[in-house]
């Protein structure tokens, strides 16, 4: 299983190529949702990280998608324009997901 990555920033996508991790560059919330689309029909994609900026772009489409599909599990990451807050990124990704209000 392999995870996979949709940035909008080149300097994350090819961090995550030089780890390994294949991905894909977009801007614009069309292309976001079709690659996105692509990525969840992959049999081979565990885990499909996407940057925060894009995440902001199709929060109600990721809720969705994160309440009806148990794989791959969609992850949302910071790159380095995103949020310095991890503890408030993490406590929100639980309340979102489980239900857990740390």
């Amino acid at each position: 299983m392999r995870c996979y990555v949709l940035s909008d920033n080149t300097d994350t996508l090819m961090g995550m190529r030089l780890a390994g991790i294949e991905g894909t560059l977009v801007h614009e919330r069309e292309e976001l949702l079709e690659a996105l689309g692509n990525a969840m029909q992959k049999q081979n994609i565990a885990v499909v990280m996407l940057t925060e900026k894009l995440a902001a772009l199709c929060e109600t489409e990721l809720t969705g998608i994160k309440e009806r599909n148990t794989t791959p599990l969609v992850v949302v990451i910071p790159d380095r324009h995103g949020s310095a807050d991890m503890t408030a990124s993490i406590s929100r990704y639980l309340a979102e997901t489980v239900g857990i209000h740390i």
